[in-house]
């Protein structure tokens, strides 16, 4: 059973069509990527999942069905604006959070223990939140968000705020609740943490979905007539390259319209002024994609 469904969603606002005909599904043991610019229809989206917004047609299905009050207790939110209560203490929010979502108090704060020392916030429990940095703020509302063990998780620029190491151990534990069966859409703009993190991607821009599919299969699908070569010998000298880069011993080769890799990979070999290390096709960054489909679509 997919844990989020939707189909044919709609939502206006006024004149705007925030959400246009959105489908997808997420599966247990995902992390789905949801993309798209600023003002895209990202967050209506996440809402109406959430039962916040009601959409104007279409269905939505969570966890096999409609919303209730038990299912919530069965997702983790982190939204991207800081929501936690300025003048409690850390583990005050973080248990009263908790409560709300069914935790008893006892496994609350054993679990609180836990995750606070390894977010490295234990000797800040006791202060209040308007004391914290702007990372300890978000490695707080993260700990909020997973403390309940939910099944689906929807985390919205988990990263921000945040250092190298934070980031990375953010990463990580979001990476050991997929391998949990843990269902996650995560939101966010840097393109380098969706394409080493993410199982799938949905793309949207002005309300509509502009690319949906694997990140790997979707890197494939953009690839152009570039290809990636490590070795030694004249490559910037062969008929069929049109642009030649090298950086020490790999190159990127562009190729002429009207050679193809398999071209190239025929004459390296018969080649004897060339020795080979490796060859494969040259693939996109989703940041490139993501420039590239969206410029296209405006």
């Amino acid at each position: 059973m997919s844990t989020v469904v939707l189909e044919h969603v709609n939502k206006r606002f006024g004149k705007t069509q925030a959400a246009n005909d959105i489908s997808f599904r997420v599966e247990p043991g995902e992390i789905l990527g949801l993309l798209g610019p600023n003002g895209a229809g990202k967050t209506t989206t996440i809402r109406m999942m959430l039962d916040i917004l009601r959409p104007d047609n279409g269905r939505i299905a969570i966890f096999g069905g409609p919303m209730t009050e038990e299912k919530k207790n069965r997702i983790g939110y982190l939204p991207e604006e800081r929501g936690l209560y300025a003048d409690l203490k850390l583990m005050d929010v973080i248990l009263y959070l908790s409560s709300l979502k069914g935790m008893r108090k006892e496994t609350a704060v054993t679990a609180a223990e836990t995750f606070l020392k390894k977010l490295d916030l234990w000797e800040h429990k006791d202060k209040k939140m308007s004391a914290l940095s702007r990372g300890m703020h978000q490695k707080a509302q993260f700990i909020v968000t997973v403390l309940h063990d939910p099944d689906l998780i929807i985390v919205d620029e988990p990263f921000s705020g945040l250092d190298p190491v934070n980031t990375e151990l953010i990463r990580q534990m979001l990476l050991d609740l997929r391998s949990q069966g843990k269902a996650i859409i995560m939101s966010t703009h840097q393109m380098h943490q969706v394409e080493a993190m993410c199982d799938h991607i949905v793309l949207i821009h002005h309300g509509k979905i502009i690319l949906d599919g694997a990140v790997d299969e979707v890197r494939r699908r953009f690839a152009g007539n570039t290809v990636e070569v490590s070795g030694t010998g004249p490559f910037d000298q062969l008929p069929q390259i049109q642009l030649a880069q090298h950086h020490n011993r790999t190159w990127q080769l562009t190729l002429a319209e009207d050679a193809t890799p398999n071209d190239l990979l025929r004459e390296l070999v018969q080649n004897d002024a060339i020795t080979i290390e490796h060859f494969s096709i040259a693939l996109p960054s989703l940041n490139e994609i993501f420039i590239r489909i969206v410029g296209e679509s405006d």
